[in-house]
Formats: structure tokens, sequence, C-alpha cells
């Protein structure tokens, strides 16, 4: 394995396989709950690989997933940029702090890409708190002509 790359330093704690349960909801669908495996790897470059995929609670389906890359460009800044199986890609940015053992990023889409087919997403946001083996997350959506607000969250434990 190569060495991480300097400037992912201030992420290092993310690497490797996290896996838990969350729940989700939105004005215009069902609540559900959901399984949720996210992965962070290098390859010794200046980014993260990301890879994230659910299932569903009830039955196992398929539900969403996600690949892309976290990338540190100068301390204290976090980026992110995002490709999702729907026709939407992500760039989202915004601050990372690191105090002790705990670790919070919050994140805001700058752009968001949308194919013809695509349902409209016009706003995103993130935020992640790690605390040891412990990843927490929200996610926050603007979509379909409503404004952003709460969609998903989730607790996810290092299970690699």
């Amino acid at each position: 394995m190569p060495e991480l790359h300097p400037s992912l330093a201030p992420v290092a704690v993310l690497l490797g396989t996290w896996a838990g349960e969350g729940a989700g909801e939105y004005p215009t669908i069902d609540s559900f709950g959901y399984r949720e495996e996210i992965t962070f790897a290098h390859i010794g470059k200046p980014f993260l690989i990301y890879s994230q995929k659910t299932r569903a609670l009830d039955d196992g389906r398929p539900l969403h997933a996600e690949t892309g890359y976290v990338r540190v460009p100068e301390p204290g800044r976090i980026e992110l940029v995002l490709a999702h199986p729907t026709g939407v890609t992500e760039i989202a940015e915004g601050t990372i702090a690191v105090a002790d053992d705990v670790v919070d990023i919050e994140l805001s889409a700058t752009t968001i890409g949308l194919t013809s087919s695509a349902k409209s997403v016009t706003a995103l946001g993130r935020s992640f708190h790690i605390a040891g083996d412990e990843l927490t997350y929200t996610l926050r959506l603007g979509a379909v002509g409503l404004p952003l607000q709460h969609h998903l969250a989730a607790t996810l434990r290092r299970s690699v």
C-alpha cells in the first residue's frame, strides 16, 4: 500500500469501510430505513476514493449508490466530487475541523449537474461527524421544486 499523501492527513480517520443503518424522509416520498456501506480508500495521490451503496431495510433491495473523490486542497478546506447513477453529479466544498480524535465536516454543493432524464436537484448539503470508530452524517436535499431540507441521517461503524 502506498503512503498516504500528506494533504490527506486530516481525513486519514475516514480510511476503511463503514457500515450501519439510516433513515430517510422527504415530503414527496414515504419515509424509509436503509443499510449502508461507505468505503474510503487511497492510492498515494492527493485524494481519497469514495464509494457508497445502500439497501432497503425492509427487503434488501438496492436503493442508491455514489462514487467519487475527497480532496483536501488546503488546511481546513475539503472537496467532494461525486457521480450518482440517477444522472446527477455533485461538486461540494466546505470545511473540515479536527480536534483530538473528532472530525467534523460541513459540505455544500457548489455545482450540481443533471442529465436530461434526472430529477430536478437544486441543492445538496452534507454534515459528517467522526468520533473514533463511529461516523454519523446528515444529508440535506433541495429537489423537485422544494427548498433545501433534511433528507437522510445515518450512524455507521468502522467495519474494516
